[in-house]
């Protein structure tokens, strides 16, 4: 929110932001208002007004998602399982990060834990972030 109030303070009081009408996004109804102005506006010629209205509104409705439509962060195996599918790999091109054929299926089928060494090499390989996969998540028995 305060990189949204400074991008408000840092623009020119000129004539030409007269007509600009920001407000602080509340409810649900000043979401869909700010949803339909913005798509009203989103092409704008950069350096127009309305090019710099979007780009404030863009930013507090990007807030007000943020704080009412939270976007959970995968457990770990589905983020590899995504990451694999975004990548085209198989279960046998982990196999070096993860150890053998059977290890892969089960880490992946949930019968085992991540371990650290895993854990690291994944990072690397997959361009995982060390925090997404170090979480805990259920094993199926």
């Amino acid at each position: 929110m305060e990189r949204i109030l400074n991008m408000i303070k840092s623009m020119p009081t000129q004539s030409k932001y007269k007509d600009m009408n920001i407000k602080l996004i509340k409810t649900a109804i000043d979401y869909q208002q700010a949803l339909k102005r913005l798509e009203v506006i989103f092409d704008a010629a950069i350096g127009t007004p309305e090019s710099d209205e979007a780009d404030v509104l863009g930013l507090i409705i990007d807030d007000y998602e943020k704080k009412h439509f939270p976007i959970e962060a995968p457990d770990p195996i589905e983020a590899i399982k995504i990451r694999m599918e975004e990548m085209q790999l198989k279960q046998i091109d982990l196999i070096h990060e993860i150890g053998g054929k059977s290890r892969v299926s089960e880490i992946l089928n949930r019968k085992r834990k991540l371990t650290v060494d895993m854990i690291r090499k994944l990072t690397v390989r997959l361009n995982l972030s060390p925090g997404l996969l170090i979480a805990d998540y259920q094993l199926t028995r």
